[in-house]
C-alpha cells in the first residue's frame, strides 16, 4: 500500500492524471486487450509529456514498485500492466509530425497503427505497421514488427531511424547513427526481437521511422 500523501504529491507535479483504485477511471484504465489479463496496478500514471513519464519513473525507483509501461495495451501477456506495481501509460502522447520530402515521421509512443497510418497516408507515405490498427506503434517496434509490408520494407525496427528514450534510471537519450548509444541500443532491441522477450529496459516516448 502506497501513502496517499506520496502519491498527491506525485498529483501536484503531474501534468497527465494519476489514477489509483479509488479513482473515477482507474477500472478502464488497468484494462488491456487480452480480456484474461486482469491486473490491478497501485497506480497508473497516463502521461501528457516526456517529464511525466520521468516523474513516473522517479516514482517508481523512490517507492521500489514494479514498472509496466503501457502504448496500446496490446501485449498477449500482459506485460503492459502489474499487480501492485505502477503502469506508465503512454497512450495520451500522440504528436505526430510529418516530413514528406525527406520521407520520416516523428511520432510519440502513445499512437497505435490506426492513428499512425491515418496521418501517414493523408502524406501519400507509409511504413511496415502492424496487423492490427489498435497496436500501439511503440511496443510493436521494440518487437521487431512485422507487418503487411515487410517483404518490400523490411521489419519496422529496420526502419527506425533514431528513438528519444528516458532510461530507468531517469537519463534521456536519443539513440540514432549520429549518437553514442545506438549501436548499443539497437542490438538490444534486435536481441529483444529475436527472443520475443520483453525484458524493459526504459520507456520509450518518441521514434522516427522512415516512410516510403
Amino acid at each position: 500500500m502506497i501513502n496517499e500523501t506520496i502519491i498527491e504529491e506525485l498529483r501536484g507535479n503531474f501534468r497527465g492524471q494519476i489514477l489509483t483504485s479509488k479513482d473515477t477511471g482507474y477500472e478502464e484504465g488497468r484494462k488491456v486487450w487480452n480480456g484474461m489479463i486482469d491486473k490491478h496496478p497501485s497506480v497508473i500514471a497516463q502521461c501528457a509529456d516526456e517529464d511525466d513519464v520521468e516523474k513516473a519513473l522517479g516514482f517508481a525507483r523512490s517507492n521500489n514498485l514494479e514498472i509496466a509501461v503501457r502504448g496500446g495495451g496490446h501485449n498477449v501477456a500482459g506485460f503492459s500492466t502489474c499487480d501492485n506495481g505502477i503502469v506508465i501509460d503512454l497512450s495520451p502522447m500522440k504528436n505526430i509530425e510529418i516530413d514528406k520530402n525527406a520521407g520520416t515521421a516523428h511520432a510519440q509512443a502513445g499512437l497505435t497503427w490506426g492513428e499512425f497510418d491515418k496521418v501517414t497516408q493523408e502524406a501519400e507515405l507509409a511504413t511496415t505497421g502492424g496487423l492490427i490498427s489498435t497496436t500501439g506503434i511503440a511496443g510493436f517496434t521494440l518487437g521487431g514488427g512485422f507487418g503487411w509490408l515487410v517483404r518490400k520494407y523490411g521489419m519496422t525496427i529496420d526502419n527506425l531511424l533514431s528513438v528519444e528514450m528516458i532510461l530507468a534510471n531517469g537519463e534521456r537519450v536519443t539513440a540514432s547513427p549520429t549518437s553514442r548509444p545506438f549501436d548499443s541500443f539497437s542490438q538490444r532491441m534486435r536481441r529483444r526481437a529475436e527472443r520475443a522477450s520483453s525484458w524493459p529496459f526504459g520507456s520509450p516516448t518518441k521514434a522516427s521511422p522512415s516512410s516510403s
